[in-house]
């Protein structure tokens, strides 16, 4: 009776007594419709479920996911309302272009929406109130074919609404939420649909309405398809259609979290309400927008952020920004941006704009983004420049194997691990696994994951039309005694999915061993704008055909996360080896190392934080290369050197048991290491600490009173900025090469404030170590100066003293910047000036 509840709720994605369940009902159909429980209902026989009702075992087996279904539905309490009862009211609004929660809903295309369905997850397993918005796109993202040359072939299946599990989404009259955007000479409709992801909701917007022109139907039919107009109407609708969707749901969140800058346009949005609705000025509506939003930059190759031409920009908002207040200089002022092809308005900008709580995906990540975006604060040293990180993580829930589950249940205990799997001290107990079972189970894990890949090739083979005897050879495929080695992900080319061949006679070598074979899997798609993406899949489709890798490399077509759940639990060695330091983060050898598999990468995103020279092997050094033909050569003979010499003897040196105890020691080590500080549990909590608590503070301080303190605070700053012009800092400082440890500096300021009070500045010393050709500072300090005296012309002299308590090359400036008790952080004013 409790079915249907049961299969619009995608807690069943990542409960494995659900998915049991579902396969029971109809194993072979389970198969067919790709796992989709809306779909199997709908088809399976009305024989077969009167069968099921009075199957005892089944029965049971229903009666034992709904205890659970609900035990997780309706619990005594969460990690949030532990630890934050009072903001159970303070909704999080997460808006992202794509969602990857399951491969019967293809409306994701990588990492990025992965990653967003993974947090949606962990959200709902810690108890945040917490919504997201996005896109319920009907063509979704391509179904990828390769062609027997190697080409790739997207191809687009319309995803129908009936057979997913989503739901017409209802405002308070009941009725399903329509929402309307204003595009060049029309409204665009967008319907509003529901999914439901354990506790949490997921808002998806359809434009495949009957409402809309035809063009305007097709809108949001692909993901990341079209050229830059359906770009920005797309992005128009997911910014400014997400709010109205929200506000029409009778949803006022707390918080609003821009995951990537294509939903930027959000904040326009929410400024356009409060300049009409609660006649604030742009400025003070700035304010209240700013103190309550997050943004989570990912991309570090610069034309990866999107940007729009400015022409483009008067096309679509030319009858927008003056509901803002502003006009046409003032508005293309917000997102202005010099990139190498011209000023453009950039979303990541303007995202930067209206945020103040900022992050990058992982540690070296927020160095490559402080970075690329210092422009925004001219004056201030990298290191300070308010992007601070936190690094991604997975959902253990979803991409930890059953299996192996079952395993770190026993040894680990369910209570120890389950519902916060970012306790650190939980994963020391995987120690107590002994070794023999550890490896039989991957064993088994592995047998499994080959019979699955087996399957696929064969059914390739048949779409080729090869004959019987071609289609049975690929049940022969795979030597399940060699190293396997795993790469599955986009195929971009920064990622190097064939750096591997660069040497390829010595890669023939490595996997021709008839003493220790080794054979490597590939899977992943290319943008299908991405010519130079899908030559790179040519290139390993052809040479999986060369009769010298014949059976040694393989192609997966189609990768989803169907084959990428097989894949990270399955394979020997994770292989990641893209071009420092382009990763952002990267979190396939995250779900990896959960499921004991070592990785093999270079130290570029989550690696960098992730190694730690027990629980895998690195390639290649930890710095950056000027040129990329000598970075490929480096870094591919750091990959050969390191398999022959130490990865292959350590996997096949095999005790008289058959047990690589020295390998195991790894994939333990992995497991112990990485489970808890990759998980995507220890990432929502860092949001929530780090990120998400205070946006909910501030941004209820500036709209307490009738906002009062956001109109205060946009009269101080207007005030700051009219007057700063007038402030100038002199410094009586001794130049110093070289300083030792326990020397001090006295240091003297003069200052001219003008009109602005002395209570409005902050004059400090700044130093840190020098590093690097650039000289620039490091592991900065600040101390701040005190007023010592006024001198005759109205001068304020300021005082400190500066002692160093280490040895190095060492440099300091003194600097003089506004403060104010209800600034974000201390640099959101970009203004600073030096001695």
């Amino acid at each position: 009776a409790r079915l249907r509840e049961l299969v619009y709720n995608l807690w069943w994605s990542w409960s494995p007594q659900a998915l049991t369940l579902f396969e029971t009902i109809d194993p072979l159909l389970w198969e067919e419709v790709n796992h989709n429980p809306v779909k199997l209902l709908r088809m399976v026989s009305p024989a077969r479920l009167d069968l099921l009702a009075r199957d005892k075992e089944f029965l049971a087996l229903y009666d034992e996911v709904i205890a659970a279904f609900d035990a997780y539905m309706h619990p005594e309490s969460t990690w949030f309302s532990r630890t934050y009862p009072q903001h159970h009211d303070k909704t999080i609004a997460y808006f992202s272009a794509e969602f990857g929660l399951h491969e019967s809903l293809p409306i994701y295309s990588g990492g990025l929406g992965i990653l967003a369905g993974d947090h949606c997850k962990s959200a709902s397993d810690l108890g945040l109130p917490f919504v997201g918005v996005g896109f319920l796109y009907p063509q979704g993202y391509f179904t990828q074919h390769i062609a027997e040359d190697g080409t790739q072939e997207a191809i687009y299946e319309r995803l129908d609404f009936s057979d997913a599990p989503v739901t017409p989404a209802t405002g308070p009259d009941g009725q399903q939420v329509v929402i309307s955007v204003e595009l060049p000479g029309r409204n665009v409709y967008a319907r509003v649909w529901r999914i439901q992801v354990g506790r949490i909701p997921i808002f998806m917007l359809d434009t495949d309405v009957e409402m809309n022109a035809e063009p305007d139907r097709e809108l949001a039919a692909r993901l990341y398809g079209g050229d830059h107009e359906i770009r920005i109407a797309q992005e128009i609708v997911l910014g400014i259609g997400g709010v109205r969707a929200l506000r029409a749901l009778g949803i006022r969140p707390a918080v609003f979290h821009m995951n990537e800058g294509h939903s930027a346009f959000l904040s326009l949005e929410r400024v356009r309400e409060l300049v009409q609705e609660h006649h604030l000025t742009f400025f003070q509506a700035q304010q209240v927008v700013r103190a309550s939003s997050v943004f989570t930059t990912h991309t570090p190759v610069p034309a990866g952020n999107d940007a729009f031409a400015f022409d483009l920009i008067d096309k679509y908002f030319s009858t927008y920004w003056g509901q803002m207040g502003l006009d046409r200089i003032g508005f293309m002022n917000l997102a202005r941006w010099q990139t190498p092809w011209g000023e453009m308005f950039s979303m990541t900008v303007l995202a930067l704009r209206f945020a103040a709580y900022a992050n990058g995906v992982s540690k070296l990540h927020g160095h490559v983004a402080r970075k690329m975006w210092a422009g925004l604060w001219p004056g201030l040293p990298v290191e300070e420049v308010p992007i601070t990180h936190v690094t991604n993580g997975v959902h253990t829930g979803t991409w930890l194997s059953p299996e192996l589950a079952e395993l770190y249940d026993e040894y680990l205990g369910a209570e120890n691990w389950r519902e916060e799997p970012d306790i650190i001290a939980a994963w020391d107990k995987i120690e107590a696994i002994p070794d023999e079972v550890l490896w039989k189970r991957h064993q088994k894990l592995r047998h499994l994951a080959l019979d699955f890949l087996r399957d696929r090739v064969a059914a390739q083979r048949r779409r080729y039309g090869d004959s019987p005897a071609e289609v049975e050879a690929a049940y022969k495929l795979f030597n399940p005694d060699a190293l396997t080695i795993g790469f599955a992900r986009r195929f971009a080319t920064y990622k190097r999915a064939t750096l591997i061949f660069h040497d390829i006679e010595r890669i023939k070598r490595i996997l021709n061993d008839p003493e220790r074979p080794v054979q490597i899997i590939f899977s992943g798609k290319a943008h299908p704008a991405d010519e130079p993406g899908k030559a790179l899949i040519k290139r390993v489709h052809q040479l999986a055909s060369d009769p010298d890798f014949l059976g040694k490399i393989i192609f997966i077509e189609n990768y989803d996360m169907n084959i990428a759940r097989h894949l990270v639990s399955s394979v020997d060695l994770w292989l990641n080896n893209p071009r420092r330091p382009n990763e952002a983060s990267g979190t396939s050898g995250q779900k990896a190392a959960l499921n004991a598999i070592p990785n093999f990468s270079v130290l570029d995103g989550w690696w960098v934080e992730g190694y730690n020279g027990e629980n895998g092997w690195v390639i290649g050094e930890d710095r950056e290369y000027k040129n990329e033909q000598v970075q490929d050569e480096a870094d591919a003979q750091s990959l050969y050197n390191t398999l022959e010499r130490e990865i292959i003897p350590t996997f096949f040196n095999r005790d008289i048991d058959g047990v690589p105890r020295e390998w195991v020691k790894r994939m333990k080590a992995s497991v112990r290491y990485c489970a808890p500080r990759f998980s995507m549990s220890r990432q929502v909590k860092d949001y929530m600490n780090q990120l998400y608590l205070p946006a909910m503070e501030a941004g209820a301080n500036m709209q307490a009173d009738d906002f009062a303190a956001a109109k205060a605070l946009a009269a101080w700053k207007e005030g700051i900025y009219r007057s700063w012009g007038q402030v100038h800092i002199a410094a009586d400082a001794p130049r110093v090469d070289r300083l030792t440890m326990g020397d001090c500096l006295d240091l003297t300021a003069h200052v001219f404030l003008g009109a602005i009070s002395p209570e409005d500045v902050a004059v400090e010393i700044v130093w840190g170590r020098r590093d690097g050709e650039e000289d620039e500072l490091s592991d900065i300090h600040i101390i701040p100066m005190k007023q010592a005296g006024t001198g005759p012309d109205g001068r304020l002299t300021y005082s400190g003293r500066l002692c160093f308590d280490a040895n190095g090359k060492f440099g300091y400036a003194i600097r003089i910047l506004p403060i104010h008790p209800d600034l974000n952080n201390r640099f959101e004013m970009s203004l600073v000036k030096w001695a």
